[in-house]
């Protein structure tokens, strides 16, 4: 079986063409819901609200309402009110709820404002908010994902074609009951024989696949096929035994220094399998490279300077791009030799006067965290500590509402240069 592949760049629109069928007319009225004796009404929900602003206990509340006591702590909870807050919300802070809520992942509206998460989803509930769900599948949508799976299609070529996540085409067959035409269920007995046999080798499942692939059977992923070989018993790294001649090979790669990378490919054996037997046969700190257990190469006394230099200066991409490794191997190397990263550094003198400045005249978080070259989340955790709120109400000059392009560039120096004894009546250049 060959698997199509869509040139996504070129004019295509659709898989099948999709006729909609004329919706049928409602034979029968629609049910009338029948009324809950315990549901809550507008005005005790009124009440309530009042009650609750007025500092009555729920025992109070409960009583005057004549409802249970945890029926009304669960109404509290629904509406989203609290007491003994930290921090009040201010009416700018609704506003910038209402506005970006629906349209800015919750968690970025959370640092900007300077709040938990959980407080952003009270607020929310109690200033019904709600955040927009994805919209039904159409019709089109569904014969496109039909006829996708049907020829073997790819899911991620699917979803690019549909304009849907990867996740949600998975969902959405599921419900359909679909089920891709690279998954074939007519495992014969032959192919069956022959992927133990391929596997007794000690080969990875995806090899497995592609040979079975090219001796004429169906094509499969390793996902499938490893799905397969354990329900017939096979099985392989965790719960397998090590046989002496395993163990043989182990004791020859540490006593002649050659990578175990090799090794653990041939045995199909994952690395803490292999670390966990080097330490039962009692090898683990005899190996002679230190970096036995990796494929790259050794670390050199060059690349370790030039990373205790760099490190947390200049973002982390670029010295891996600079030493020609990966990001995860930069960052763990760091981890290894002790190294902090920037954003742990302590904020300077200058840094928190040039804070300090820029809450006394309305100068953007933002643009504060782009001249020090910081998260703006950090600066807002940072300000709220030395008693600088950038979303304070009591903020002596609030925040500019312009373009960030169409302002002046905020520089450390810039910000210095400030007078906070001057910030009352006062041109501001930097807010313009």
């Amino acid at each position: 079986m060959t698997h199509k592949s869509f040139d996504l760049d070129a004019d295509i629109v659709e898989l099948i063409p999709f006729v909609p069928e004329a919706e049928a007319l409602p034979t029968a009225p629609l049910a009338e819901l029948a009324f809950r004796a315990d549901a809550w009404l507008p005005d005790e929900t009124a009440r309530l609200r009042a009650a609750f602003a007025d500092d009555r206990t729920i025992d109070e509340i409960a009583a005057m309402l004549g409802r249970p006591r945890a029926g009304v702590a669960t109404r509290i909870h629904d509406l989203g009110l609290r007491r003994n807050s930290r921090r009040s919300w201010a009416e700018w802070d609704d506003e910038e709820m209402a506005r970006c809520y629906a349209y800015e992942p919750t968690a970025t509206l959370a640092a900007r404002l300077g709040r938990g998460v959980s407080a952003l989803y009270a607020r929310a509930r109690l200033l019904d908010l709600s955040e927009p769900g994805s919209p039904p599948y159409s019709g089109w949508e569904d014969a496109q994902l039909r006829a996708g799976y049907e020829k073997g299609v790819p899911v991620a070529q699917i979803a690019s074609l549909i304009g849907r996540p990867f996740t949600g085409i998975i969902a959405r067959a599921s419900t359909l009951g679909l089920r891709h035409a690279c998954q074939p269920d007519d495992w014969s007995d032959a192919e069956m024989t022959r992927a133990l046999e391929l596997a007794s080798t000690g080969a990875r499942y995806v090899a497995i696949a592609q040979v079975l692939t090219a001796e004429g059977y169906p094509a499969r992923n390793g996902r499938s096929l490893g799905q397969r070989l354990r329900k017939l018993g096979y099985g392989r790294g965790w719960g397998r035994p090590w046989i002496a001649e395993e163990d043989d090979l182990l004791r020859h790669a540490y006593t002649t220094g050659a990578s175990l990378t090799p090794l653990r490919e041939r045995l199909g054996r994952t690395p803490h399998s292999i670390r966990w037997r080097v330490e039962a046969l009692g090898l683990r700190g005899t190996h002679v490279h230190r970096d036995g257990f990796r494929q790259g190469p050794v670390w050199t006394a060059e690349e370790e300077a030039r990373l205790r230099e760099d490190y947390g200066k200049i973002p982390t991409r670029q010295i891996a791009d600079q030493i020609g490794r990966g990001v995860r191997a930069v960052l763990y190397h760091a981890n290894r030799m002790g190294l902090t990263h920037g954003f742990m550094r302590a904020f300077s003198a200058d840094e928190d006067r040039a804070i300090r400045n820029a809450w006394t005249y309305g100068v953007s978080m933002v643009d504060v965290a782009q001249a020090l070259g910081r998260d703006p989340a950090v600066i807002g955790k940072h300000a709220a500590r030395i008693g600088c709120r950038f979303n304070d109400p009591a903020r002596p000059v609030r925040g500019p509402k312009t373009r960030r392009a169409n302002r002046t560039p905020v520089t450390l120096q810039s910000l210095l240069a400030l007078d906070p004894a001057d910030a009352v009546d006062v041109d501001l250049p930097l807010a313009a």
